[in-house]
């Protein structure tokens, strides 16, 4: 997925936690692993993160003609179809460690 090693991880979610973006808790039957969930602070932020990368796409799209907005529909259904059968997207065939 993203291939970032375990304690950049926990750093990151660490971080996420003392801003109050999201919970973490301990799994009851694996204390190996953590649950991480968004709070609704963390939600809200996602929001009006994403609403905001929307209207500046938006904005962007906008400045194209007629034609390259058909190139990039067709870019996209390209894109599409080469992602379509794709497992994990992001890996490569010689990965050394597919799932990682």
């Amino acid at each position: 997925m993203e291939r970032i090693q375990r304690p950049t991880a926990t750093r990151i979610i660490s971080a996420l936690v003392d801003a109050g973006l999201v919970s973490r808790e301990a799994d009851a039957a694996d204390r190996r692993i953590a649950r991480v969930a968004l709070t609704d602070a963390g939600a809200a932020m996602l929001r009006i993160t994403r609403a905001r990368r929307t209207a500046y796409l938006a904005r962007r799209l906008e400045r194209l003609d007629a034609e390259q907005l058909r190139t990039l529909e067709r870019a996209a259904d390209l894109l599409d179809l080469l992602t379509a059968d794709d497992p994990e997207p992001g890996l490569t065939a010689d990965d050394p460690e597919p799932g990682r």
